[in-house]
């Protein structure tokens, strides 16, 4: 998109009578999906259920009863 940025005079506007203005360049074009399902947060410690990008429930390592195997492959695949 341009913008006029000074007043041309003459039929023939120059080159320098237009400035190209980024409107989307600040904007993240592919913003991030929300967080779904189980992650495993290294800084507590603790396996976070997340639904639509919102914390939903959280239990800790130590006290899990999922399977040790689950276990390892979250920690391993969806540390957050």
């Amino acid at each position: 998109m341009l913008q006029r940025v000074g007043r041309a005079t003459d039929v023939e506007e120059k080159e320098g009578d237009f400035e190209q203005l980024d409107l989307f360049g600040s904007e993240d074009l592919n913003p991030a999906k929300p967080l779904n399902g189980v992650y495993y947060e290294e800084s507590t410690c603790k396996y976070v259920s997340f639904v639509v990008g919102r914390r939903h429930y959280e239990w800790s390592a130590k006290k899990c009863s999922f399977d040790k195997e689950w276990q390892e492959k979250t920690k391993r695949e969806r540390a957050i």
